[in-house]
């Protein structure tokens, strides 16, 4: 592992290495913004080389995506916070998409790749395995009756949280024209997903 620089405190492990830029990225894009933060910029907060930058992240999109994932858990929680108040099933796997679709634009962290026109790469990373599996663990840990709704063992709740996030996907990438209000989507996701969440 090359140690340059470092502000002379080298990590221990290609994992420090790779958490210490992504922690100089996060501090870079909270200063500047996306617009006017370069990779040799995160480069200098780091203390090394733009050379070992692209070592660890070859791209731009690949730091932004890894900035977007340190993000998750902190918006994983608060989504889990905002479905304990609905009381059915039904009503928490529709507002999970409403949620979705409502707060990603708007959350640091989670809308740097699509600010950056990286939609493919944010598309990649929240079908991915780990955040489908949030997926799940957001789901599993709300208070409701998932067993009257058939969703009872693991991949009846991977299954569940795969469709769910390719909805909210599909209308945060495409939304629709003219714009749906909270209400309207909530009315469109519930007519069809609903019915298979019924008790």
């Amino acid at each position: 592992m090359g140690h340059h620089g470092w502000q002379g405190n080298p990590p221990g492990t290609e994992q420090e290495a790779r958490r210490r830029i992504v922690e100089a990225a996060t501090a870079c894009l909270d200063r500047a913004g996306l617009a006017k933060t370069s990779l040799s910029d995160i480069a200098a907060e780091a203390g090394v080389t733009r050379q070992t930058v692209y070592r660890y992240f070859p791209r731009l999109a690949d730091i932004l995506g890894a900035v977007a994932i340190a993000g998750v858990e902190e918006f994983a929680v608060r989504m889990e916070r905002h479905l304990t108040s609905f009381g059915s099933p039904a009503e928490v796997a529709v507002e999970s998409v409403v949620f979705g679709v409502r707060a990603v634009p708007a959350e640091p962290r989670l809308s740097l790749l699509l600010q950056a026109g990286e939609e493919d790469f944010f598309t990649g990373a929240v079908t991915s395995r780990e955040w489908l599996a949030l997926g799940a663990r957001i789901l599993r840990n709300v208070p409701v009756d998932w067993a009257s709704a058939g969703v009872v063992r693991d991949e009846d709740f991977a299954g569940l949280a795969e469709v769910l996030m390719r909805l909210f996907l599909s209308f945060l990438r495409n939304p629709s024209d003219p714009p749906l209000s909270d209400d309207q989507l909530r009315a469109l996701v519930g007519r069809w997903i609903g019915p298979s969440l019924a008790s």
